[in-house]
């Protein structure tokens, strides 16, 4: 999709912020990069013994609030972190296989302009996940008899 900061530009835009840049908030930076879509629990799994799970929960906050990551709700239970990247993209979750595709967010402009004229909702695309059957799990279920 998007380019993610680097690790300077990340570090930077903490100290801008008034924060001291952490082991900690380094490792769990470096946890979301490497996993993608990841929940605080993965991110634990990931960096584990380095931080308790409350930690990561504060970090993950703390992170996006700079804006390095943001989260997105995929489905039930913990929402998913990624790091935050220069272009906006759109969650298409696979409700049979689980996979998670990333579109262009520009996809959903007639529908974010459509809500925002007829009913003066603002839509955050950046946060906004679809369900539904990716293109495999449909073709599989056509190659079924």
């Amino acid at each position: 999709m998007g380019r993610a900061l680097s690790g300077e530009a990340a570090t930077q835009r903490l100290r801008d912020g008034g924060y001291r840049v952490t082991p900690q908030r380094r490792r769990v930076l470096e946890a979301v990069a490497a996993l993608g879509h990841a929940t605080p629990e993965q991110i634990h799994a990931e960096i584990r013994p380095d931080a308790d799970l409350a930690t990561i929960y504060r970090t993950l906050t703390l992170l996006e609030q700079v804006g390095l990551v943001q989260h997105t709700h995929l489905g039930h239970g913990s929402p998913t972190w990624s790091v935050l990247e220069d272009v906006v993209h759109l969650h298409l979750v696979c409700q049979q296989c689980q996979a998670v595709l990333e579109v262009p967010a520009g996809i959903a402009a007639d529908l974010q302009s459509q809500l925002e004229r007829q009913h003066g909702f603002l839509l955050d695309l950046g946060h906004l996940s679809l369900s539904g059957r990716c293109r495999q799990c449909v073709a599989n279920e056509h190659e079924t008899p």
